[in-house]
C-alpha cells in the first residue's frame, strides 16, 4: 500500500511541476483572449480547492481522526499558516523590493516554491490515507496551479526576464510540489499523517477565500459575474461528482 502512494506521489508531484510551463502560452495568446480565460480559471480554481476542502478532506479528517475538536483547530491552523506566510511576504515586497523588478522575481519563486513544497505535503498526505482522497486533492490543487502559473509567468517576464528563462527558473520552483510530497512520505513513518488532512482542508479554504474569490467578486458587466459564478460553481460540482463516483465505485 505504501509502495502504491508512492507512486502516486510521484507521478502527481512531477505532473503538478509540468503545470509551471503552462505560461509558455502567454507567448501565444493575444492578451486580450488570454484576459478572458484567466479570470473564470480563477473561479473555478477557487470552486474546486472550497469543494476538495469541504467534499473531501474535511470528512476524510473526520472519518480518519473522529469528529474531534482537534480536526477543527487543525484546519483553522492550515487557514492560519497561509496567512501569516502572505502577511509575511507581503512585508518583504512592499519593503525589500519596492521599485526593483528583480528581487521581485526572486521573491515570488521563493513565495511559489514555498506555496508548493506545503502543497506537495498536503496532497502527499492525502494520497497516503486514501489514494482517492489524494486524487481529489491533486485535482483541485492542479485547477489552481493552472492559473497562478500563468500569472506567475507574466510577473516574471513582466520583471525583465527572457521567457525561456522565467519558464525555467518557475518549473524549478514548482519541483517543491513533489519534495513536499516524498516529505509526507518520510514523515508517515514516524507519525500519523492523517492530521495533514485538516491542515490542507485549511490551507484550500484559505486560497479560495482570500486569494482567489476576491479577484472574480468585483464586475461592473453582470455577464462577466454571471459567468464567473458558473465557473466557481463548475468546480464546486466537479468535486461533489468526483465524491460521489468514488462512493459508488
Amino acid at each position: 500500500m505504501a509502495s502504491g502512494a508512492l507512486i502516486w506521489i510521484v507521478a502527481g508531484g512531477l505532473l503538478m511541476s509540468c503545470f509551471a510551463l503552462v505560461g509558455g502560452v502567454t507567448l501565444v495568446l493575444p492578451e486580450k483572449v488570454l484576459k478572458r480565460l484567466l479570470l473564470p480559471l480563477v473561479a473555478l480554481a477557487a470552486g474546486t480547492l472550497l469543494g476538495g476542502a469541504l467534499f473531501h478532506l474535511v470528512p476524510a479528517a473526520v472519518e480518519n481522526l473522529g469528529n474531534r475538536l482537534s480536526v477543527y483547530t487543525s484546519i483553522l491552523a492550515g487557514f492560519a499558516a497561509f496567512f501569516a506566510l502572505e502577511q509575511f511576504l507581503n512585508w518583504h515586497h512592499c519593503h525589500r523590493a519596492p521599485c526593483d523588478h528583480r528581487p521581485l522575481n526572486y521573491l515570488i519563486l521563493i513565495a511559489d516554491a514555498i506555496h508548493n513544497f506545503v502543497g506537495g505535503l498536503a496532497v502527499g498526505g492525502a494520497f497516503l490515507v486514501d489514494v482517492r482522497v489524494g486524487i481529489s486533492a491533486w485535482l483541485a490543487a492542479a485547477a489552481h496551479e493552472l492559473p497562478q502559473e500563468l500569472g506567475d509567468f507574466g510577473i516574471l517576464v513582466h520583471g525583465g526576464w527572457k521567457p525561456a528563462r522565467a519558464l525555467l527558473y518557475n518549473f524549478l520552483s514548482a519541483l517543491t510540489f513533489p519534495l513536499g510530497g516524498l516529505a509526507a512520505f518520510g514523515l508517515a513513518r514516524a507519525a500519523d499523517v492523517a492530521f495533514l488532512l485538516p491542515f490542507a482542508a485549511g490551507n484550500f479554504i484559505y486560497i479560495a477565500a482570500a486569494d482567489l474569490i476576491p479577484e472574480v467578486k468585483h464586475h461592473v458587466s453582470l455577464r462577466q459575474s454571471a459567468l464567473h459564478f458558473v465557473f466557481f460553481a463548475t468546480g464546486l460540482a466537479l468535486l461533489l461528482a468526483v465524491r460521489l463516483a468514488f462512493e459508488h465505485s
